[in-house]
This record gives C-alpha cells, structure tokens and sequence, in this order.
C-alpha cells in the first residue's frame, strides 16, 4: 500500500506565550485549519479558563476539537489521536494545511510517534528509547538507520536517516511487540512530516504574562464561568484543569478568593515549567521567541523552507 506523506504545523509552547496569535496569522498566509490540541478546550461552556480563541476568529479561521465534550465526558489521549486523525485527514482533503496549536505534550508525542495505547506501553519501553539514543550519540543517525534497515528495510526505505525519531519508534514497536513497524496499520496510510514551532520567553516574562492572564480571566467572569462548572458537581471530569479546581474550595468556603487567585497563578506557572521541560526532552523543536524584531517573518521563512521540502 502506497504510504502517504502528510504535512502537519504544531505550534507548541508553555500558556500564555502567544500561540494563538501566531497560528491565526499563519493559517491566513498558508490556507491552514487548526486543530485545538488543548485538552480542556474540548468542554463545552468552559471558555474563559480554557482561553479558547473566540468565535469571531473561528469565522475566520476553520478549528476543529473544540466545544465537542459535555463537562462531564471523559477525554483520554486515544480520543486525540482518533478524532485527530480523522481531522487531519479532512483538512487534507480540503487541500489546506493541518495545524495543532498548543496542547498536552503527551498527546501530541503519541499523535506524531504513533503509539498504540496498549501492548506496546510496556515497563521496558523508557529503558529500551534511552538505549537506541545512547547509540544514536555513540555511532551517529547514519549508524542508527542501517540498524533499522537489517530488521524493517521497507521501514528504512520510507524513514530518513535524519528522522531519527521516527527510527527509534521503529525498533522499538519490532523489539517490543516483534512486529515489523511497516506492517502497522498507521504506517501504511499516514507518515507525518511534521514542523513544530515552539514559542517561549525569559522566564521572568513569561511568568508576568501569565499573571496577567489570569487576571485578565477573572475581569472576562472566570469566577461565574467557574461557580457554574461547581454547581453541576465538583467532581466531574471538567472540573480537573487549572483555573476551575482552585476556585472550588473558595465556593466551598475553605479559602479566601485571593488566596484562590494567587493559586491560579502558581499552578499555571508549574504547568508552562513542566510544558517546557516535555517539549525540550521529549519532541524536536524548532524554538522561536516572540519578543524579538521580526519574530513572525522568521516563522514565515521556517514554513516555507519545509513545504518546499516536498
């Protein structure tokens, strides 16, 4: 079967870097739709803590994954990465460019390493990535992809040495389950050729952002947003993310509003630290910042050189 090279844009970053901008500048310039890798903004009603982009600006630009939860639905990284597919296969056939802006880490590594969320999650899993980088850094990604070629040659065949991600990903799935990776199923219909852009800041300036951010959630009505997700029952799934679970002991009268707030904060700053670390040790990202003169032309150009790549 004919294996099908899909182009796909991630946008990635800790909150409050400015993602939303950037993807909707880019998806006017390059006839892109964007797919909310957010997995908050998939809970209907829940919009101001979620920092969904507003419905002015999906006029404009097509979103998909957002608004598609009741509050009390459960969402896991298996529900991503079907309903993402299918999306991105949508966009494609709508001749634009697929986009994923912001998100869980783990959700897009699964989405781009193809993980089967079953068998192949096994104990040894970490132990077995460590050892196949370690010899990536020992012999070089050349070394790497012969090691592919003698046990999948079809895999090789379709897999640059440079991709050495994907390679990794290949012997793994054949060390783990002995199955060859160019007999899955996902292999076969889609192979991602992914750009991520990362966006980040000093950190001192990111930290002020988010600040400023949750103030600006509380003058938007985070506190009634938040009252009403309470009301339908503090334990449903919804009522997990940041924004919405450090209000609940306030109405629950433990707490005081501004200790409340300023937990916000805390809690939103250790999420943009912990996004970061993810995305630096866990994915290869090509690392812009938003600050500087000219920072979206040199997004622009970062694109542009890998359509042309074909």
């Amino acid at each position: 079967m004919k294996i099908i090279t899909t182009k796909l844009l991630l946008i990635v970053g800790p909150t409050a870097v400015g993602k939303t901008d950037l993807s909707l500048k880019i998806a006017k310039k390059f006839n892109g739709e964007i797919i909310s890798g957010d997995s908050m903004q998939i809970y209907r009603n829940l919009d101001i803590g979620t920092a969904k982009v507003s419905m002015n600006e999906r006029k404009i630009i097509k979103h998909y994954l957002i608004d598609i939860c009741n509050i009390d639905q459960s969402y896991s990284v298996a529900d991503f990465i079907d309903q993402c597919q299918l999306t991105i296969d949508l966009i494609k056939q709508k001749r634009k460019l697929p986009m994923i802006v912001g998100g869980t880490g783990f959700y897009l590594q699964a989405l781009l390493d193809d993980f089967h969320l079953g068998g192949i999650q096994s104990a040894g899993k970490a132990e077995l990535r460590k050892k196949w980088e370690a010899f990536a850094q020992t012999h070089g990604e050349n070394a790497l992809w012969q090691q592919l070629n003698k046990i999948d040659p079809l895999a090789a065949k379709k897999i640059p040495p440079a991709n050495q991600r994907r390679i990794i990903r290949a012997l793994e799935v054949q060390q783990l389950t002995n199955k060859l990776f160019s007999a899955q199923h996902d292999f076969k219909q889609s192979n991602f050729d992914p750009l991520v852009l990362g966006l980040n800041l000093d950190r001192q300036a990111l930290y002020q952002r988010i600040n400023r951010r949750v103030d600006l959630m509380f003058q938007q009505g985070l506190l009634t947003e938040a009252r009403w997700l309470y009301n339908q029952g503090p334990n449903l799934p919804a009522g997990k993310g940041i924004g919405y679970k450090e209000l609940f002991p306030y109405f629950a009268g433990q707490t005081t509003l501004t200790a409340a707030k300023e937990l916000i904060k805390k809690n939103s700053r250790h999420y943009a630290k912990r996004q970061l670390t993810w995305f630096r040790n866990k994915m290869t990202v090509t690392w812009l910042d938003p600050t500087v003169t000219r920072f979206e032309e040199q997004a622009f150009n970062k694109i542009e050189e890998w359509l042309q790549k074909g």
